[in-house]
């Protein structure tokens, strides 16, 4: 998702920092830095052919869903057993290990290109033509690859004997038995904390910090039981497969709602925010 930030100016932000007569100008140089990292990457991912988008949003649905198998797994083996807010930490811990796969091995993912793949755009380094380009086959694939999982997980897991098909009914109904203002109001709040997963992990310097990231926000999703478009398409089609009262109709409408509230929390409350931010501290100088 984002490489290191700093590496060549360590000494020279450490010196600024030093010699700075207000103590306002290193955060400030910091916080267009960031905005410049997101600038570059984004623009890289916009211009990359669509067969090597196509098959990394892919791989990025397969590996986050592992998300899926892991919460099925431990609400199948502690429901019942230990208190419902250990229970509730273990879901929600194990929530985040898909996407730890998905930014450390910097696949893509759709939730991530809300924020990342917009701010170029916004600059006018990139056409909206190319935005859309990029969302088509990041989103597409990213289902692919989510489907692929939630039905193979919903066999081989009872089959293993790790997960009980009731447990896949139980992740879905989280997400798709509710209103559809609740659903779309969720998917903002995901959004708009993918968003500034987008922007931490860009501004941290080094793999434990963005693992530290990645875990303390996905974490944060996971407990709240937000609604994210890519994961939650593979908890509810599990449920879908594993025969336990989800409709493919429910699955459109958690999908159109989530898909919807990931795209405004990222775009309005971390992209236009930020950028407009970053722009007005750049003119003040």
């Amino acid at each position: 998702m984002a490489d290191d930030l700093h590496e060549p100016e360590d000494d020279k932000d450490s010196n600024d920092e030093k010699d700075g007569a207000d103590g306002e100008q290193e955060p400030q140089k910091g916080y267009r830095q960031i905005l410049e990292h997101e600038i570059e990457t984004g623009l890289a991912e916009l211009e990359r052919p669509a067969r090597g988008l196509f098959l990394s949003a892919l791989s990025a649905g397969l590996d986050v869903s592992f998300s899926l198998l892991l919460m099925a797994i431990f609400t199948t083996r502690a429901t019942g057993k230990l208190p419902e807010p250990v229970v509730e930490l273990l879901v929600a811990g194990s929530y985040a290990v898909g996407f730890l796969f998905v930014v450390l091995g910097r696949s893509e993912l759709f939730t991530e290109h809300t924020t990342l793949a917009v701010v170029p755009v916004l600059d006018g380094r990139a056409s909206l033509r190319q935005l859309a380009r990029l969302w088509a086959i990041v989103y597409v694939a990213n289902l692919l690859g989510t489907t692929a999982f939630a039905a193979l997980a919903s066999w081989v897991a009872p089959a293993l004997g790790v997960a009980e098909p009731w447990a896949f009914g139980k992740i879905a109904h989280g997400l798709t038995d509710h209103p559809a203002w609740v659903i779309a109001l969720s998917g903002v709040l995901a959004g708009w904390l993918m968003g500034l997963l987008s922007w931490l992990v860009s501004a941290s310097r080094d793999t434990i910090g963005q693992i530290f990231i990645v875990a303390l926000v996905t974490t944060a999703i996971g407990i709240a039981h937000l609604h994210h478009c890519v994961v939650g398409s593979a908890e509810v089609l599990a449920g879908v497969f594993s025969g336990q009262g989800v409709s493919l109709a429910g699955f459109a409408r958690f999908l159109a709602l989530a898909t919807l509230g990931n795209v405004v929390g990222a775009v309005v409350f971390v992209a236009l925010i930020k950028y407009g931010r970053a722009t007005r501290t750049a003119e003040r100088a």
